[in-house]
């Protein structure tokens, strides 16, 4: 704006300053506009002004360029076509577009760039899709409802196609073979002028090649037919076959000849790069003697007999050369052969015995004008003896209008003659052109009447008529009839000019001779339009049979007159070791084609008896022994794998064990059980047990002592007696003699291993021993897991008094909820200790041998600690600690000396923990005992716990028992001194 405002400030008249303005603001819209195109816009600044009325504010998205160039990207390439397509007129900025993109520093003028390279680019280049599709959604020409809804189509039809599995059934739905989608599922040319356009697409290959196949490639006659899998409702072979469909699928066709002038050969090239220039090009012919020079030619001219010396002349604008020693001779309009005749009759005149060789160096060029339907229309500067088809491929060829067929040669008004492009591309035939000369014009007309050929043949495509009158005809353009064309199923869509569509059948009855067939086909006039579809054959053979299951070889099988399963399964070979006794033949009956099964004896078809006669689709299946409610026994115990095992004929106890890998070394040999059922009546089981003797049977291989076994049966090998104690042992801490690790033997005490360890020392303090054992201490900590479930599921409301108003219970509750936390807290830091509480002394010989001399377990840990000299008081209490030890004071003496319990303390509930274990509680003794009476010994704990909030009488124990707990294993520690 600036600028605008100097100009109109130094602008004369007012004419001037409007002129001044407008071009500013032209100017400023460009910017904008190029900016937008090139992905290069801010987002936070509007587009104003970009095609008549149509506005696109970039800053009312909150996406950013990346983010909205990522998008743009994604957008496919066929919608860009089309819509390229339905307006024409942004061609021309289009292009220039993509030069801008692709020119990377060498200037690639936008009127080099065809149409094919245009539609190439966008289909290969993210960063082009990308910019088109800005400029077009900027123009108006694309809405986002029609980019989402191009990007639905595009993701369902991969996904669609990755689904579908060749040789299996898709499961729901009806979906394309792998192979067939990626045949059927490809993207139309621009030339595709017989193409539904609304159909989605996918991007095109890249190769070009002269076979003018469709744009997906079609498979080889000998692969596998795309078909359509519907799901079959049995797991058979023959009806997976019979339940297929040949696709329907619409072919995605490309105008025969569409690929012959892209640039190298290389599809729509994959870059801009220009045409080279046709003289430097190699000849399309050899130059003859009849060759006519003219101004232009460059001459070789080799001189030998009297002197020897290569030349090289130029014929100028006059016609002539200049020769050493003969002067300027005149050659133009006249032959290669004449002129070297001319050449040496000058040379003799001054060389004796001279002889010439002349040779064309370089060809003049001639300037000829290509016009019509073609990518670049203009004049062309040409090699003088090019033809007229590469004076077409200099100027890329008819456009998606021009014809193929009719290639116009004129001199001034007169018409030399015509060219048909196919007699080189389907025969090879290149006719001996007219030679251009300057000032010859090249005319390709539009398009002629077109049909499309598809299906059943060898090059589908969309082929243009010129004097085809018959179908036949046209079937040979497209390579004739593969041998899998159906003549019985031969379609023509037909659009009645300015009225509508017709169909029209073709097809053959099953009986009717081929020849006849093609007799119709060369009587049936095609017209302008016409879309005509060589169905294929069935995509199954009807004489086959089927086998599968239990069997080496399965898979199809030719089927014959009067075969039987004998010609199938002619040993047992043929089939997997171990097979059922019983088969099956599923026979697919009609009309309808349901199945049926024959059931047949495998041994009775071995040897030749009662073997059934087969039919066409029937399927043979043989099942494993173990695939159908298979025989099994099972063993267990100490064998060294137990688990159930496949019973095979005459299978003993013995074999099973062997089977499981033999008996361990604890197992008991002299006697193993066997559980066997039978079935009575049909209605119940009845149990049978036996002792079998399993040491015989199996190290002896006694066979009197071994047992048959029968399926179902249940073998259990027992372990010896005393197994399990094999290297059992106690270990022994503190203060003892000889501490460490003792074995025993079953039926020992804690007294003999303790005399065994060489008694207490002198520092032991055995009433306070802790002797902890595993299995006490997984009970205590599902005691403890069951205590914190309890505490944290129990309802809070029903701790309170029904009594108290609101706000109290607000209070209390809080209140309540803290002292659950942390008693709940204390509980989980405290693990399990399996404490299990003895009372021994310092005389063993005292004790032996009473209640107190507990039998040792395997895992015990005996624990002696030294004689402590305090005692414990903790809990709520002034000044919780270890007090030293007087002789003959009771608890309440010790609970002073701590300062005595606090405001939150429960004195009622105050406990004692001897230093062996045992609690003294307040209801430990009789009615008038007070524990704070009770005299204390060193080692012992004083517990004062909290006062518990909450009236509930349930809430009450659990929180006390929870207390106590959280108590009883901080005392361990202390005495222990862990």
């Amino acid at each position: 704006m600036r600028e605008i405002g100097l100009a109109t400030r130094h602008s004369g008249s007012p004419a001037a300053v409007r002129r001044n303005c407008f071009g500013m603001l032209a100017a400023v819209c460009l910017v904008v506009f190029v900016a937008c195109c090139r992905g290069q816009a801010n987002p936070n600044q509007g587009i104003a002004g970009v095609n008549a009325g149509t506005e696109v504010a970039s800053g009312q998205t909150n996406q950013s360029p990346q983010d909205e160039g990522a998008s743009s990207a994604d957008v496919p390439a066929a919608v860009l076509i089309k819509a390229m397509r339905s307006n024409p007129e942004v061609m021309v900025e289009v292009k220039s577009l993509v030069s801008d993109v692709l020119q990377q520093g060498i200037v690639s003028p936008a009127e080099s760039v065809t149409d094919d390279q245009v539609y190439f680019q966008i289909e290969t280049s993210k960063e082009v899709r990308r910019r088109v599709t800005l400029f077009l959604r900027a123009r108006g020409y694309l809405t986002e409802d029609e980019i989402e809804a191009a990007k639905v189509r595009e993701s369902v039809a991969p996904a669609q196609m990755a689904r579908a599995i060749p040789g299996r059934d898709v499961g729901l739905g009806d979906e394309l073979d792998a192979a067939s989608a990626q045949r059927t599922y490809g993207e139309r040319s621009r030339s595709d002028s017989l193409v539904n356009e609304n159909e989605p697409s996918a991007p095109a290959a890249t190769g070009s090649h002269l076979s003018m196949r469709s744009q997906a490639e079609p498979a080889n006659i000998t692969e596998e037919p795309p078909v359509l899998r519907r799901p079959a409702p049995y797991n058979l072979l023959s009806l997976r076959d019979l339940y297929t469909q040949v696709p329907d699928a619409p072919e995605h066709l490309k105008r025969f000849g569409s690929d012959v002038f892209t640039v190298h050969g290389a599809g729509r090239g994959s870059s801009l790069a220009p045409v080279p220039e046709p003289w430097l090009a190699a000849l399309d012919v050899p130059v003859g003697p009849d060759y006519v020079l003219g101004p232009g030619d460059e001459l070789s001219i080799s001189l030998w007999g009297g002197v020897s010396e290569d030349l090289l002349r130029v014929i100028n604008r006059e016609g002539g050369i200049a020769l050493p020693e003969a002067g300027l001779v005149q050659l133009a309009g006249q032959t290669l052969e004449k002129a070297q005749s001319v050449i040496l009759g000058a040379l003799q005149s001054q060389y004796r015995n001279a002889r010439v060789a002349v040779t064309v160096a370089r060809l003049r060029t001639v300037r000829i004008f290509v016009v019509g339907d073609v990518q670049r229309p203009g004049s062309y500067e040409i090699s003088s003896i090019a033809s007229p088809v590469s004076a077409l491929y200099a100027a890329g060829g008819p456009t998606a209008v021009g014809s193929l067929r009719i290639l116009r040669h004129f001199r001034n008004e007169k018409l030399i003659g015509e060219i048909d492009l196919y007699d080189f591309m389907l025969h090879g035939f290149r006719s001996a052109d007219e030679r251009l000369q300057a000032g010859d014009t090249l005319l390709v007309p539009p398009v002629g009447a077109q049909v499309a050929v598809f299906g059943a043949v060898k090059r589908p495509a969309v082929y243009e008529l010129r004097g085809e009158k018959s179908l036949a005809e046209v079937l040979d353009d497209a390579g004739g009839l593969t041998v899998a064309a159906a003549l019985t199923h031969i379609t023509v869509d037909r659009v009645v000019a300015n009225q509508g569509r017709e169909e029209i059948g073709l097809n053959a009855d099953t009986s009717e001779d081929p020849a006849v067939t093609m007799g119709r086909l060369e009587s049936f006039a095609v017209r302008d339009g016409d879309r005509v579809h060589i169905a294929t054959v069935l995509p199954f053979n009807e004489r086959v049979i089927y086998l599968q299951g239990h069997v080496a070889r399965p898979g199809r099988i030719a089927y014959r007159d009067n075969m039987r399963i004998s010609d199938v399964l002619r040993s047992y070979g043929d089939m997997l070791p171990e097979p059922a006794g019983t088969g099956e033949i599923v026979r697919l009956v009609a009309p309808d084609m349901h199945p049926e099964t024959i059931e047949f004896n495998v041994a009775d078809v071995m040897i030749g008896n009662a073997v059934p006669t087969l039919q066409a689709f029937d399927t043979i299946r043989v099942f494993g022994r173990y695939e159908q409610d298979a025989p099994s026994v099972t063993v267990r115990g100490e064998v060294q794998r137990p688990g159930s095992y496949p019973l095979f004929e005459g299978m003993t106890a013995a074999q099973l064990v062997k089977a499981a890998g033999g008996l361990k070394r604890d197992a008991l040999l002299n006697r193993a059980d066997l559980t066997s059922y039978e079935v009575v009546n049909g209605t119940r089981v009845s149990l049978n047990r036996r002792d079998v003797p399993i040491g015989s049977a199996v190290l002896k291989q006694d066979a009197n002592s071994d047992i048959q076994l029968k399926p179902g049966d249940v073998l259990t090998i027992h372990q010896i007696a005393g197994w399990n104690d094999i290297g059992a042992s106690i270990t022994i801490e503190g203060e003892v003699a000889h501490p460490g690790s003792y074995g025993f033997q079953e039926g020992e005490h804690l007294s003999d291993v303790l005399k065994r360890a060489g008694g207490f020392r002198t520092t032991a303090y055995p009433e306070g021993a802790v002797l902890t054992r595993p299995e006490v201490a997984a009970l205590e900590e599902k005691s403890r897991q069951e205590l914190i479930r309890q505490i944290e599921t129990s309802s809070a409301a029903a701790r309170l008094s029904p009594r108290i108003s609101e706000s109290e219970q607000a209070a209390d509750l809080k209140e309540l909820e803290q002292q659950q936390d942390q008693v709940i807290a204390r509980l989980k830091s405290q693990p399990a200790s399996g404490r299990l509480v003895i009372h021994i002394e310092d005389d063993i010989d005292s004790w032996a041998g009473t209640a107190a001399d507990i039998e040792v377990r395997r895992g015990d840990v005996l624990k002696i600690p030294k004689r402590p000299s305090f005692v414990l008081v903790s809990g709520q209490v002034y000044n919780a600690s270890a007090i030293t030890f007087s002789p003959g004071k009771t608890a309440g003496w010790y609970l002073q000396r701590a300062g005595g319990p606090t405001e939150i303390a429960n004195c009622k509930e105050i406990f004692v923990i001897r230093a062996s274990g045992e609690v003294i509680g307040r209801r430990s003794g009789t009615w008038h005992e007070d524990v704070l009476s009770t005299k204390l010994d060193a080692g012992d704990s004083v517990v004062v716990p909290q006062k518990i909030i909450g009236s509930s009488h349930v809430w009450r124990a659990l929180l006390g028992t929870a207390q106590m707990a959280a108590s009883i294993a901080i005392t361990i520690a202390a005495v222990t001194g862990l």
